[in-house]
């Protein structure tokens, strides 16, 4: 069959699960046989997240390809399971920029460039992915923002071309907000409807309404909206608050979510599937009884910042049978006094990545403490720097070692930067990022969590890396480097094998773990942390 597309937007409100509703309505179809990509395009300038603060964003997510991408990549990898590419990122930046790179070159032949057609021309040949041949059966694309924002008219435009031009080949779901007003005790479809006129004010009429909402709507509401929409009925569905985002496609299944998509674009509806794996999956959500506390040292106060190392720890706490508490403490707050009650309560730590100095100090205080006490801990990316740091300090006794990140001029540089970054002046797109390989020690702890791979490929995203000149020294001490990248000898991961856990790795182990695959250092963590529990 033709490739179908499906156009996912939001009206009244943001951050209303446009990226969860898109990665549900994609395993759904997965169900079903069908070979699904998921792409977002986003309204801002920049050229991608990449140099935007997390509290701007919220967690920056690196595909295998090294593209630096939304977060919501992040819920379309967990959720399906598909391998995202830069090809599944799109910002206005990147829009802009490749018109006015052709318009320099001379491709428009004299043209007088303008934003329609030729932006949102470029808009349109990347939401059909010209040039990619994939064998794609659907393709969802979520556009960021709010019906409405300046910044996403061009979007709203090329959505309406391509859906006059695709006919039955297109669909659009809207997802809107149905406030509760207390003081009324009413739910409001009022600005639901508002949004809608203001997307068929674009030229767009949804096929099919996705109502968030924090209390079941009735059947008359839902009727109401219907029929003030011009929407079918059995094409509202509603998106009710969950115990837990993984319950999203189960709840849009069975009110036929994937249905109403099916008969909109002219499939047969068939069977509906089973979903067993996943909802074995849910079933040990709700066995797990158990509580293991977990504590976060970073110096992002925002839950998104670390939004995939906490999906990453629930996942695998799941998997252990375990509820994973994750409990956030800035390590901005931590000192050599407050440490023990900071992380008092803790069956293990995980140091967070992150850059620049704010809050480093923290983190090498909470490594020291959980080495010397034996606290299972994970770092990753700046965190396993971090232990490092603070294994050359108070072990190896270099009392002024640190990363040349920090202090350019320390005479112990146990972190330095990588040789092919010493130039690079541009800051975006510039790190070290996406899967690399590398080879594992035979019988470290990290070889055994792998399954007892020696050959693994982690997505990075990092300038600075172990120095090699102090590795003996490192290993003679009792911090062994059990982790190489062979093209590079660049050491990627560390550990203390007589600790019970004691983990550090240079990549990013979160951008892989998904709801069916867990990340095996993810789970091998938990284990220990139950353990010590």
């Amino acid at each position: 069959m033709n490739t179908k597309y499906i156009f996912v937007t939001g009206g009244v409100v943001s951050s209303l699960g446009k990226g969860i509703i898109s990665a549900s309505i994609g395993k759904l179809l997965q169900a079903r046989g069908y070979k699904v990509t998921i792409q977002k395009f986003d309204p801002y300038i920049n050229i991608d997240p990449g140099t935007l603060n997390p509290y701007e964003h919220g967690e920056c997510y690196v595909t295998v390809d090294g593209m630096e991408t939304d977060l919501d990549l992040g819920h379309y990898e967990r959720f399906t399971g598909i391998h995202t590419t830069r090809n599944n990122s799109i910002t206005t930046g990147r829009i802009y920029k490749t018109v006015i790179d052709r318009e320099r070159h001379g491709d428009y032949l004299g043209k007088t460039i303008q934003v329609v057609p030729h932006i949102t021309d470029e808009i349109k040949r990347r939401m059909l992915r010209e040039g990619l041949d994939e064998g794609l059966d659907f393709v969802i694309t979520e556009v960021g923002g709010t019906i409405g924002d300046i910044e996403s008219a061009p979007f709203m435009e090329a959505i309406r071309q391509l859906r006059w031009q695709l006919g039955r080949d297109a669909v659009c779901v809207h997802l809107t907000y149905v406030p509760y007003l207390k003081a009324a005790d009413e739910l409001k479809t009022k600005p639901t409807q508002h949004s809608v006129k203001e997307l068929q004010g674009m030229g767009i009429q949804p096929d099919i309404l996705v109502l968030r909402t924090e209390r079941h709507l009735s059947d008359s509401i839902r009727l109401k909206v219907a029929s003030f929409c011009n929407v079918d009925l059995e094409c509202v569905v509603q998106s009710e608050d969950m115990p837990s985002i993984y319950e999203v496609p189960v709840s849009m299944q069975k009110q036929g979510l994937d249905a109403a998509i099916m008969r909109k674009i002219g499939i047969p509806v068939g069977e509906t599937p089973s979903m067993q794996s996943w909802h074995d999956f849910l079933e040990k959500q709700r066995n797990a009884k158990r509580e293991v506390h977990i504590g976060l040292v970073g110096k992002y106060d925002l839950q998104d910042a670390y939004k995939s190392i906490r999906e990453s720890l629930n996942l695998a706490g799941i998997y252990n049978y375990v509820k994973a508490k994750i409990h956030f403490v800035n390590s901005e707050d931590i000192t050599a006094e407050n440490v023990a009650s900071k992380l008092e309560g803790m069956a293990g730590i995980v140091v967070c990545p992150g850059f620049g100095q704010r809050g480093i100090e923290g983190k090498i205080i909470a490594a020291e403490y959980t080495r010397t006490h034996d606290i299972p801990t994970f770092g990753i990316c700046l965190g396993m720097q971090m232990m490092v740091i603070e294994f050359a300090r108070n072990v190896l006794g270099y009392k002024d070692a640190n990363s040349a990140e920090m202090n350019p001029d320390t005479p112990h540089n146990v972190i330095d930067i990588m040789e092919e970054q010493k130039n690079i002046t541009q800051m975006g797109g510039t790190m070290r990022l996406g899967a690399y390989d590398c080879e594992l020690v035979k019988g470290s702890h990290t070889y055994e969590a792998y399954g007892e791979k020696s050959l693994i490929s982690e997505r990075h995203r990092h300038r600075y890396e172990f120095n090699n000149k102090y590795k003996e020294e490192y290993e003679s001490a009792g911090m062994k480097c059990v982790g190489i990248n062979p093209a590079a000898d660049l050491v990627e991961i560390i550990e203390i094998p007589e600790k019970r856990w004691y983990i550090g790795a240079q990549f990013h182990p979160e951008y892989s773990s998904t709801v069916l695959h867990p990340h095996p250092l993810f789970m091998s963590f938990i284990q220990a942390c139950v353990i010590s529990k």
